[in-house]
């Protein structure tokens, strides 16, 4: 009887060991990928939900899920908006601080004199693109924390901005520090090997060539960030492309940003049904420095022509063209809005006097057609009117002749394509789900079919990097099967 309680105490000693090993082996059953989740939370610093629902397959996401590089040091992002008080150029204003207000569209516009529509209108900086882009990027559907899911990698590195600081500095070796500690980061990143980055893109909002110095002359413009090895690697989407196969061109941010569908709606519908009393338009100021430059042409034809309104953007001018209830009021009634070139080949005007319902005139193909190739029409004749530059140089008075000309039904019907066109070159409201795709959306959509025929490429056999970074010299001109009527 003494050893009943020795009998006892092995029995329980066995159940506890068998009870013991079914659940270790029940708990290594479970698929490592598990506990793969639980790692990302306890090495980043995430929203816990945003990555369980990003873990769960969403079908309208496939091959659209984009990873964003949130582990970015701050001195290329969020430390240049802090210190916005050094950034100073492009604007008339001491710095550019009010312009990162809501979400990087400004202050929101007021009192407009009925020019425009409440609560859409902000006073937006042109050079914020890559700041509002950011923004949009976080509220971006398919926005994934894993990368092994994403389609393609976005770097959220300003670099337009962190260009405007050092520019003009006589020392390259501190123009060009930020781009090369920027792809440094970048290929020690295990994503960077996925294909050697070839999928991560970058927004900039300044034209590209501010990022193409070919030399290390001082006076040389530009830094090199484009010419670094890593960097060729990847896209960079910004106002205006260069004439290499990987600097693509997106919408230059205007000040309209609707948050709902009916504000969108609304303002298309009234401008379909504004009178136009000029024929044309044009706003800007001379560039006589610029020899090439067709502007004075421009303008003196304008001032000859009765049916011309021009707004004078130079010192002391007719007009405050900062002020954009004052310049959409003259786009507004106008038929014709002329954009020739001016420190570049593109203007912000061009997507002004889109939203004005105005018909874009351009004089180089440069100026929209070779860049925005994801957000405006092929054939560029049925929402705008070409002028060659040496018809509207060498011939006075031909504008005016050549707008006269068009009939009244073409003239409607482009009218009506560029009031089409306002939410393909609009960036509404981060906070907004519009049903109609905008400007952000198909700059995504765009991306993402750019890196998947990369991914295509690489499937069957080939070499990705041909063709993917190289110089198409015939950018700036008709390409053969364009259409030019």
């Amino acid at each position: 009887m003494e050893k009943l309680p020795t009998v006892k105490c092995s029995q329980e000693l066995w159940f506890a060991l068998l009870i013991s090993s079914a659940l270790c082996i029940i708990f290594l059953s479970f698929d490592y990928s598990t506990f793969s989740g639980l790692n990302i939370l306890l090495n980043k610093k995430v929203d816990p939900i945003g990555v369980l629902n990003n873990s769960i397959t969403d079908s309208s996401c496939f091959g659209r899920y984009v990873y964003m590089h949130d582990d970015l040091p701050e001195k290329f992002n969020s430390d240049l908006v802090r210190n916005c008080r050094f950034l100073t150029r492009g604007t008339d204003k001491p710095n550019l601080c009010m312009y990162f207000e809501n979400y990087g569209f400004g202050p929101e516009i007021q009192n407009s004199e009925g020019v425009l529509s409440n609560g859409s209108w902000f006073s937006t900086n042109q050079f914020l693109l890559e700041f509002i882009f950011h923004n949009k990027m976080k509220r971006y559907k398919c926005l994934t924390n894993i990368s092994s899911q994403a389609s393609a990698v976005y770097v959220p590195f300003y670099a337009g901005l962190d260009a405007s600081l050092h520019l003009w500095d006589s020392n390259l070796t501190v123009r060009d520090a930020s781009a090369k500690e920027l792809v440094s980061w970048l290929a020690r990143k295990p994503e960077w090997a996925k294909m050697w980055g070839r999928d991560h893109f970058l927004v900039a909002g300044r034209i590209s060539w501010d990022f193409r110095r070919q030399t290390d002359e001082v006076s040389d413009w530009g830094s090199k960030l484009r010419w670094l090895p890593e960097s060729m690697n990847m896209t960079m989407l910004s106002v205006e492309g260069s004439s290499w196969n990987n600097d693509l061109a997106i919408p230059y941010p205007t000040n309209f940003h609707p948050a709902e569908e009916i504000d969108l709606v609304q303002w298309q519908n009234r401008m379909r049904k504004l009178d136009r009393p000029y024929l044309f338009t044009f706003a800007g100021a001379p560039r006589p420095d610029q020899q090439s430059s067709i502007r004075g042409k421009i303008i003196d034809q304008c001032v000859a022509s009765s049916k011309c309104k021009l707004i004078d953007c130079s010192l002391g001018g007719n007009m405050d063209c900062d002020n954009p209830s004052s310049v959409m009021r003259v786009f507004q009634s106008s038929v014709y809005c002329l954009q020739p070139g001016g420190d570049s080949y593109t203007r912000r005007s061009t997507f002004d006097s889109i939203l004005a319902g105005c018909i874009p005139v351009f004089f180089q193909p440069g100026a929209a057609y070779s860049q925005y190739l994801w957000h405006l029409p092929k054939n560029h004749s049925s929402y705008s009117v070409y002028i060659p530059v040496r018809i509207a140089d060498d011939m006075p008075g031909s504008i005016e002749e050549i707008l006269l000309g068009i009939s009244k039904d073409k003239e409607l019907a482009m009218r009506e394509e560029v009031i089409r066109l306002i939410p393909n070159l609009s960036y509404a409201h981060p906070r907004s789900r519009l049903e109609t795709e905008d400007a952000f959306d198909l700059s995504i959509k765009g991306i993402l079919e750019r890196i998947e025929d990369v991914r295509k490429v690489i499937r069957e056999g080939n070499d990705p990097s041909i063709g993917f970074a190289d110089e198409d010299s015939y950018k700036y001109t008709f390409h053969q099967k364009q259409e030019q009527t």
